[in-house]
């Protein structure tokens, strides 16, 4: 079942509000609860909650730009960016996988660009250490926007190619 019109748009929005609202919870409680670089350790030192506020952008890149540089890098390009994503999501029929994996990446960029304007930083917690595989600091909006990015990838990479039909020879008169 195709869903169209008002319906669809409502589902996208909602999906997105669910994906930003969780986002932005987890980043609310980890603020109150979690002092700045204390660690809490899981599952045998594998998964560690630590609170970092980053003010860069993935993996801290971008964390000593300044002035009209950093605003227009770190905030005005990706929130075009999301402007444009969620206008093309709104308009353009797409499969659901493609919609499910770009609304996860627009909601993980939308949270954490809000988070850069509102708190000038971004808050970080979580990451993983299994010895040679090891993660940056990240938080739920990176999962998201990974999560879509890959799958997207995957679906694009196994993804039946569409068969064009074929031409009728045209008869000359």
């Amino acid at each position: 079942m195709q869903l169209k019109g008002f319906s669809r748009i409502v589902l996208i929005l909602l999906m997105l509000s669910v994906n930003i609202g969780c986002d932005q919870l987890s980043k609310s409680v980890v603020r109150h609860k979690l002092d700045d670089n204390v660690q809490i350790s899981y599952f045998n030192d594998h998964f560690n909650l630590i609170k970092v506020e980053n003010t860069g952008a993935f993996l801290s890149v971008g964390n000593s730009l300044s002035g009209p540089t950093r605003l227009i890098l770190l905030n005005l390009l990706p929130l075009l960016a999301i402007a444009a994503g969620l206008v093309f999501i709104l308009t353009h029929e797409l499969n659901r996988v493609t919609l499910f994996c770009v609304i996860l990446i627009i909601g993980g960029g939308f949270g954490n660009i809000y988070d850069r304007i509102a708190h000038g930083s971004v808050t970080d917690f979580m990451h993983i250490d299994f010895g040679l595989f090891q993660t940056g600091i990240f938080n739920v909006a990176d999962v998201s926007i990974t999560t879509g990015v890959l799958v997207l990838l995957v679906h694009a990479m196994f993804k039946k190619p569409v068969k064009a039909e074929p031409v009728d020879s045209i008869e000359e008169a």
